[in-house]
């Protein structure tokens, strides 16, 4: 690890950017200013990830083949660099024909977000080594969740079903105990489930709402009885505690107050680092600004929740990278709506104008700068000579 630091480094800090955060994290010439949130980009698990991925292939035999499930982390740019050392990319879940290209001693990386149970051990089985760049909050989650299965309790995880850390934290709910899981990604699911612990309802109709985000075998009229509130680490604390507020009243008005510790537990798994990026956005939306620009992947978790943020409060654009900036009046960018990219004409007003800039926790500080440049660029202002002055 401290082999590859340098290395590391080198293809993702952004000096512009550490001199932008020591002038108040705000850069500015003629008509433009540009403001940047207090917290952005790459947090602690995310560094960690990518050290271990360079780490490791400084450690293995160059012709020693490294496989990766899936992503390191939710950025293209990032996993691009990834591949182009030579870590070969097999699904999450890998097929049957992946799992037999696999031999005893190959080097498989678990990324940041973990892998499911069920993986970890056909992996073991098969004789792998595994380099283990899961998240340590990830872990904190699958422990209480855990502790929920051994007590017969079941889990209702705050999240994205389909998202690779959800789907890591499901299967741990199954692995060690009687519990079951449901997830649950909208407040309106949640006052549904709330509906049905209060006053029962059509199974087959809420299974069906909620397949593809429960347990094998989970029966809301058994299930629902004992919950505990758990959630991917990187969605939105307000509204997570919104769902741990809703899900505890009806559980009062079913059970009583007296009885709620038998029915109801609640543990806040909610990442610091998203939390930190969350409130400083927060704190940078109550500046006067035009627009907002949110870098970061477009599977990203954490990132999309900080578009959602300012999409509430002005006009915000969700980019991967500088280039998706094509002209002062074309930038294509993310429509979480719709869930694709898509394009709009006369983004960037003329006159004075003051930019927001914040960043998913995987996200790195390069691409941070090449849009803070870009900016600048379709300004006519050259940053170097504004940095030289």
């Amino acid at each position: 690890m401290e082999a590859v630091s340098a290395q590391v480094l080198s293809h993702y800090r952004s000096e512009l950017v550490e001199r932008i955060r020591a002038n108040g994290n705000m850069l500015s010439a003629g008509d433009l200013t540009v403001k940047l949130a207090k917290e952005f980009g790459f947090c602690y698990g995310v560094e960690r990830a990518i050290d271990l991925a360079y780490a490791a292939r400084k450690y293995f035999p160059a012709e020693k083949p490294i496989y990766l499930l899936g992503e390191i982390i939710h950025n293209p740019e990032v996993n691009d660099q990834i591949r182009n050392m030579g870590i070969q990319i097999i699904s999450p879940k890998p097929t049957t024909e992946e799992m037999d290209r696999l031999h005893s001693g190959d080097v498989v990386m678990i990324p940041a977000f973990g892998t499911e149970v069920g993986t970890r051990k056909k992996l073991e089985d098969k004789g792998c080594q595994l380099v283990d760049t899961t998240c340590g909050d990830v872990m904190s989650v699958w422990k209480r969740v855990r502790q929920y299965s051994k007590e017969n309790v079941t889990s209702i995880i705050h999240g994205k079903a389909k998202h690779e850390e959800t789907k890591a934290t499901t299967s741990q709910a199954r692995a060690y105990g009687s519990g079951h899981y449901l997830v649950v990604f909208t407040l309106a699911e949640t006052d549904y489930v709330c509906k049905y612990i209060l006053n029962g309802g059509n199974k087959a109709e809420f299974l069906d709402k909620f397949k593809g985000a429960h347990s094998e075998g989970f029966d809301p009229d058994a299930d629902l009885k004992a919950i505990g509130v758990a959630n991917q680490t990187t969605m939105l604390r307000g509204e997570t505690e919104e769902v741990q507020r809703r899900l505890k009243n009806a559980m009062i008005q079913k059970h009583g107050a007296g009885e709620i510790e038998k029915h109801f537990r609640f543990f806040d798994t909610i990442c610091g680092a998203t939390q930190d990026r969350q409130d400083a956005l927060e704190k940078l939306l109550r500046e006067p600004l035009n627009l907002l620009l949110v870098i970061g992947g477009y599977n990203s978790s954490n990132t999309s929740h900080l578009a959602e943020m300012g999409e509430a409060k002005l006009p915000t654009y969700f980019i991967k990278n500088a280039a998706k900036m094509v002209s002062d009046t074309l930038i294509g960018h993310y429509d979480q709506h719709k869930g694709k990219e898509v394009e709009t004409r006369d983004w960037f007003p003329a006159g004075k104008v003051t930019v927001g800039i914040t960043a998913g926790a995987s996200c790195p500080n390069n691409l941070i700068e090449d849009t803070i440049r870009r900016l600048f660029e379709l300004r006519g202002i050259s940053v170097k000579k504004l940095l030289d002055s």
